[in-house]
């Protein structure tokens, strides 16, 4: 017996030395749900990774993150930085993680107290309105346009506020520092529900668009090409499990649960709300939960239509070439790749 136990610990030890350590930048989002499945999941360990969650505030600095080697992969929304660093061959997207898709919770526009007692109830009315973002260029920063854009105004009769953080962003529309914010639902229906701020509209309502995506660095693809293909297994098996959670939707469009999803929420509530009770943070999960394709594809064209209106809004550098910033070699069949 003592030689079966012996044996038994030799074999953990070689297991255990046996994963390869991986770090992740992300953000504590309900958006990347698919990643915290595959972790919670083991999904990463069956290919031989152990993988190693680091969270940040914002997007952009998991995308210097991944360029500078403090971690292999980033999985969070594009901004203008992202594809100026990836645009110099620093980075490659290689799947997909969240979009905004009608008939699916998405990113939705709070206005403080104050200005919706004065008048902002709705999108068309931003106009003339301080707007507070994270950073110039970030996600928010191409939604707003799209917003404009959708409501006969233009975007630079918007003062875009640059606050740096999720956390500031919500502290400004709580005192009302700015009018108005567009935030992920899981921080947005909490503000809300408690009267802190008021729902003027859904960004999926306007717009369908890639919102992020999975990238690794440039250099990680050639020199451990069978790491970023054991990794991009184990997400996508995480993405499924999201989808079939969450997604489905019955015969008359609305959204079908399926038996674990509440068992699911709770692993992804983990991550997103670890400090909270988790019946209560997994009910929040569900009802936050962003559209996720079940393979982690990426939808390719709107991608290169985001590059461009960074472009043209003088924010991504005109030698960018969007199509060299994809490897779509890791998964087949991705959307609108013609």
């Amino acid at each position: 017996m003592a030689a079966f136990v012996v044996v038994g610990l030799a074999g953990s030890v070689l297991s255990a030395a046996a994963q390869e350590k991986v770090t992740v930048g992300v953000l504590r989002f309900v958006s990347s749900g698919g990643l915290f499945l595959a972790v919670e999941k083991g999904y990463f360990k069956d290919e031989g990774l152990d993988v190693e969650l680091k969270f940040f505030e914002a997007a952009q600095p998991i995308a210097l993150a991944v360029v500078s080697g403090d971690t292999e992969f980033g999985v969070t929304a594009f901004t203008a930085g992202f594809y100026n660093l990836a645009g110099k061959g620093a980075l490659k997207v290689i799947a997909a993680q969240a979009r905004e898709k009608k008939g699916y919770e998405g990113n939705l526009v709070l206005a403080s107290n104050a200005a919706y007692e004065k008048g902002l109830t709705s999108l068309d009315k931003l106009s003339g309105k301080s707007v507070g973002i994270t950073q110039v260029g970030s996600s928010f920063h191409y939604q707003m346009g799209q917003i404009a854009a959708a409501n006969g105004f233009a975007l630079k009769s918007v003062e875009l506020k640059p606050l740096q953080s999720l956390p500031n962003m919500v502290a400004s529309i709580k005192s009302g520092q700015v009018d108005a914010i567009i935030i992920a639902p899981h921080l947005a229906k909490p503000l809300v529900a408690s009267g802190e701020a008021k729902l003027i509209g859904r960004v999926s309502d306007v717009t369908e668009y890639q919102f992020g995506g999975l990238f690794t660095s440039t250099k990680m693809i050639t020199e451990k090409r069978a790491t970023v293909e054991k990794f991009v297994r184990a997400y996508q098996k995480g993405a499924a499990d999201y989808a079939k959670a969450f997604l489905a939707k019955d015969a008359s469009g609305n959204i079908a649960y399926a038996p674990d999803s509440d068992a699911t929420a709770a692993l992804v509530a983990k991550h997103v709300y670890p400090s909270e009770e988790s019946v209560q943070a997994a009910a929040k999960v569900k009802g936050a939960a962003f559209f996720v394709d079940e393979k982690a594809r990426l939808d390719v064209a709107d991608i290169l239509t985001q590059v461009q209106w960074l472009k043209d809004e003088g924010l991504v550098d005109a030698s960018v070439d969007a199509k060299s910033i994809l490897d779509l070699s890791f998964i087949d069949g991705h959307i609108n790749a013609n």
